[in-house]
């Protein structure tokens, strides 16, 4: 039932005689025009108008299935906003990690090199070319991408709950005037980073057993293997250092991202080469500043690692590797952000821009069906 209603209002017109009036079939168009140049006083009576108006919502001027037809881009529109993003970030995640799965899995076998073998005290590591040709020669072809499924599946959920959170996260962080200052928005991007990693953590651990431990073949096994043996809160090793590691990744990504972007001149904003740029410069200082703590937490996600802190994985990884034990697997990880970061941003620009095409394309011809409209009903009343 609905709830809309009529509303009246009366307003008592000075000078007006309301026992005085003229009848439809003998009003006097003249003397009614005088009446509205003012002649009500000199040559006419004083005259009421009452007119009804209807309030047209957007709605009723909605494009018809021609329209869309003719339009297509306006179908875009009819797209919830939040979803297409959320599906944009998804695919462009899955995209991104599939196509840099190579780099990944060597940049982990790189940083957890030294544990799995068990070479206490020993500085040297696994270094990009042997990670490289050693996957080759045990795994074969298929074993640069192993451990990539999970990634995948992580990376759907990861990708929309992290632009959702940083949506809703730079709305809290925004001040009185509506503006977002750069400390909000690294503050937006931090909690952002660690909602998402918070979520969807296990699915990380469950990745890098599959990617680095001997003898799993599906994730399942994996799962079953370190519920029976280490319980189910080994599912969160290293949680600590993740949330300290993505939360200033993440902050300085969007933010570096967001600020560069926008002091571009606006003719450069909307291409694509300075989205890429852009996005290569945002992941290039974010990954340098939190690196390190990246590769600890690698280590405590480790079956049978003797960490169980930060403070007992950096000096422990420091006296066995030496300081560029932190940066194990830098360049791999550096090699695979630039693609990442630039497929997945330049994706949302790509579809932000698209989205607000279709949006501009459904109102114009919402506008034009409204004016038709109005011309029909103006020609109606003559």
């Amino acid at each position: 039932m609905s709830n809309d209603r009529a509303t009246v209002l009366w307003r008592r017109i000075p000078g007006l005689d309301p026992n005085d009036y003229t009848k439809p079939d003998q009003c006097d168009s003249k003397r009614l025009d005088a009446a509205c140049n003012g002649g009500g006083r000199g040559g006419g009576r004083d005259f009421a108008c009452v007119s009804v108006s209807e309030k047209r919502e957007g709605k009723d001027f909605w494009p018809t299935s021609a329209q869309l037809i003719k339009h297509p881009l306006a179908l875009a529109a009819l797209v919830p906003k939040d979803a297409a993003l959320f599906a944009a970030g998804a695919v462009a995640g899955a995209a991104a990690k599939t196509v840099t799965a190579p780099l990944d899995r060597i940049k982990l076998l790189m940083q957890t090199h030294g544990l799995r073998a068990g070479q206490e005290g020993v500085k040297t590591g696994i270094g990009f070319i042997e990670a490289l040709t050693l996957i080759g020669k045990e795994e074969g072809i298929k074993g640069y991408w192993k451990g990539n499924l999970p990634q995948v599946i992580r990376i759907i959920p990861y990708s929309a709950v992290q632009l959702f959170a940083y949506e809703t996260y730079k709305k809290l962080f925004q001040g009185k005037d509506g503006e977002l200052s750069v400390l909000g928005r690294l503050a937006a991007g931090a909690c952002a980073g660690m909602t998402s990693t918070f979520v969807t953590y296990p699915l990380d651990v469950l990745r890098l057993r599959l990617a680095v431990e001997p003898g799993y073949k599906t994730m399942t096994q994996v799962a079953l293997n370190m519920i029976k043996e280490e319980g189910f809160a080994s599912f969160y090793n290293g949680l600590g250092p993740s949330l300290i590691g993505i939360a200033p990744y993440i902050a300085v990504n969007f933010c570096v991202f967001d600020l560069v972007k926008k002091a571009l001149p606006e003719k450069y904003q909307k291409r694509t080469e300075a989205s890429l740029v852009t996005a290569l410069v945002s992941a290039t200082v974010a990954t340098s500043l939190c690196y390190p703590l990246d590769t600890i937490r690698r280590q405590m996600q480790m079956k049978g690692t003797p960490y169980v802190t930060v403070l007992d994985a950096f000096p422990g990884i420091v006296a066995r590797d030496g300081v560029v034990g932190l940066y194990r697997g830098f360049v791999a990880n550096a090699l695979k952000s630039l693609p990442n970061s630039s497929i997945r941003l330049t994706t949302f620009d790509a579809v932000k821009s698209l989205i607000a095409a279709a949006e501009k394309e459904l109102l114009k011809i919402k506008n034009e069906n409204q004016k038709k409209q109005e011309e029909v009903g103006s020609t109606s009343l003559v």
